[in-house]
């Protein structure tokens, strides 16, 4: 959804910078967190979101001091380029791509799931999942062939009902808030959100744009980061309070068969009010997010692939970029549905972890310590705070790929709350 707010981002804009930075991490990984937290309960998920939140902006500060300090009119790929040499530029490529896919593989799943809920609600008609995973990528490849202008205009239309049916949602839906559900607390399972908890902070990518707006200016960029990444932290907090104060974790309905089956937090939320108002809402807003972040997301992926090729986007050559950018997702979601949370998990622990955790942390460590550069610390305590940071990134990914091997830390049953 940062592509609406790039284009109202003014040359030095705090402000700007701030919503931009927001802008990019608030979408449809929102859809997921309950889901993936709610089987720890609140308390428990408070704490993960912090640690998270904590971690992401340390090193999105650690990102923009390497940025600083070769240069704040680069790119991502160069900086990695500049510090860690041509092998950091060609696993930035690839994290890149990967993480592109994943969370374009985790969009397009959950669409289907959240356009055959509405037709079912609103006219009584039903139709596969994958029918309206196939309806969603069509019509938006056609938005997105058309081109930046045209995804700016719909994306505007599409941010204000965001923002609108996320608060009617969080007003509708505090009025049915359960205490006893938010008094649930499992501490053992909380680590387990943790990958998608990082890429739902994920603001990296547009470090390097706000430090070429804001000309390099280390106080209004340290401001920016602070303020833009806490931001969300707090609509995380309220959107987690209401969700896991409706949905329970056990049950037929519940926050862990929706995470078994890969779906949306509103589409649990769907099962357990019925048909309602505010089942109307949330289907609404989860349309909104999904659509918001879908776009931007696929725009950069476009650009990506083809300044990456060497393809003219423009005529046949954007034809085939946006072919390569929407196909190959589609077809992942095709074969494996309710692939949704496994995407995001994937995109957290694997890409985005490396990519915006153990990169920058290496980046300023070669700066700092091994060309012996003298740089605007961003994070005091020096090596001890860089290798606490590494140790955590290291964790993440060591945790991401424990799971995929059958060691998860899911249950397939929560005992019931003392």
């Amino acid at each position: 959804m940062s592509v609406m707010l790039k284009s109202q981002l003014k040359e030095g804009s705090v402000l700007g910078g701030i919503l931009l930075l927001a802008g990019s991490c608030i979408g449809a990984g929102m859809l997921a967190l309950p889901v993936i937290t709610g089987i720890g309960g609140f308390v428990p998920s408070i704490f993960m979101f912090i640690l998270a939140w904590l971690f992401m902006t340390s090193t999105g500060l650690l990102l923009l001091e390497a940025n600083l300090a070769v240069g704040h009119h680069l790119s991502l790929i160069s900086i990695a380029e500049r510090t860690l040499g041509k092998w950091g530029k060609l696993l930035c490529w690839v994290l890149f791509l990967f993480l592109f896919y994943s969370l374009s593989i985790a969009y397009i799943s959950a669409s289907g799931s959240i356009l055959q809920a509405i037709t079912d609600d609103l006219f009584g008609v039903q139709f596969p999942v994958w029918g309206g995973s196939l309806l969603f990528t069509s019509i938006f490849a056609v938005v997105i062939f058309i081109g930046t202008r045209h995804v700016d205009y719909v994306n505007r239309f599409l941010m204000l009902g965001l923002v609108v049916t996320y608060f009617i949602l969080v007003v509708l839906g505090s009025m049915h808030i359960k205490p006893e559900y938010l008094a649930v607390k499992h501490w053992k399972y909380a680590l387990a959100a943790l990958p998608v908890l990082i890429i739902s902070f994920g603001f990296h990518n547009m470090i390097p744009s706000i430090a070429m707006y804001m000309k390099g200016d280390v106080k209004r960029l340290r401001t920016t980061v602070l303020c833009g990444s806490a931001i969300p932290l707090l609509i995380y907090l309220v959107w987690e309070a209401v969700m896991l104060g409706i949905i329970p974790v056990q049950g037929r309905e519940g926050l862990l068969q929706a995470l078994d089956q890969g779906e949306a937090a509103t589409q649990a939320l769907r099962a357990i009010v019925g048909r309602s108002w505010i089942n109307t809402i949330a289907q609404s807003f989860a349309l909104f997010a999904i659509i918001t972040s879908f776009l931007a997301q696929s725009l950069s992926l476009v650009d990506f692939l083809g300044d990456g090729l060497k393809i003219p986007k423009v005529g046949l050559g954007r034809v085939s970029l946006v072919l390569l950018t929407l196909v190959p997702p589609f077809i992942v979601a095709f074969v494996y549905p309710g692939i949704f949370i496994k995407a995001l998990n994937l995109a957290g622990g694997f890409s985005a972890v490396i990519l915006f955790g153990v990169m920058p942390v290496m980046m300023v460590w070669v700066l700092r310590y091994k060309r012996k550069l003298v740089t605007t610390h961003m994070l005091p305590f020096g090596r001890i705070l860089l290798s606490f940071i590494m140790l955590i990134a290291v964790s993440i990914f060591l945790l991401e790929t424990a799971q995929e091997f059958g060691l998860s830390l899911i249950p397939k049953h929560v005992e019931a709350a003392p």
